[in-house]
């Protein structure tokens, strides 16, 4: 267990690893298309899609999941999260969005780097699996993003 503002919170067994792929996208080892970024956030978007408009959002600070990061990391975390979410839904005009989160691996959780997946789901488009989908195009993942970017 670990406390955080007065309160005992059991973590899941995680260690961070400092080579996973967002780490590595935030040290700038490999490249990504941002949404958004500043001195605590980043949104890019998923190159590997759910969706058409799949906007990631990952906090700067080092954390495995939802139970180890600081409560005032979280708050801006989700935030940003909830900017960029309207933000999306003003650029792509999506039928609903689903914010999605997975603690563990168990629970889906394939990057273990705090990250909230931002999905467009449109009436009659079928959501593909998670982290079982292709690379999408670089150009239309950088055409989305701009579309994002003009409405935050």
């Amino acid at each position: 267990m670990k406390k955080q503002s007065g309160l005992e919170i059991m973590t899941l067994n995680c260690t961070y690893a400092p080579d996973n792929i967002f780490a590595k996208i935030l040290s700038g080892a490999i490249p990504s298309v941002k949404v958004y970024e500043d001195d605590r956030v980043l949104s890019l978007m998923d190159a590997f899609p759910q969706a058409d408009g799949h906007t990631l959002v990952i906090p700067k600070a080092q954390a495995c999941n939802l139970f180890d990061v600081s409560s005032d990391d979280l708050q801006n975390l989700i935030h940003h999260t909830q900017r960029i979410a309207a933000a999306v839904r003003n650029a792509l005009n999506p039928d609903g969005i689903r914010i999605a989160q997975f603690n563990g691996e168990s629970a889906g959780q394939t990057v273990f780097h705090l990250h909230f997946h931002i999905i467009p789901v449109y009436n009659g488009h079928h959501v593909r699996s998670h982290a079982a989908g292709h690379m999408a195009d670089p150009g239309d993942l950088r055409a989305a993003a701009d579309k994002i970017k003009a409405k935050l």
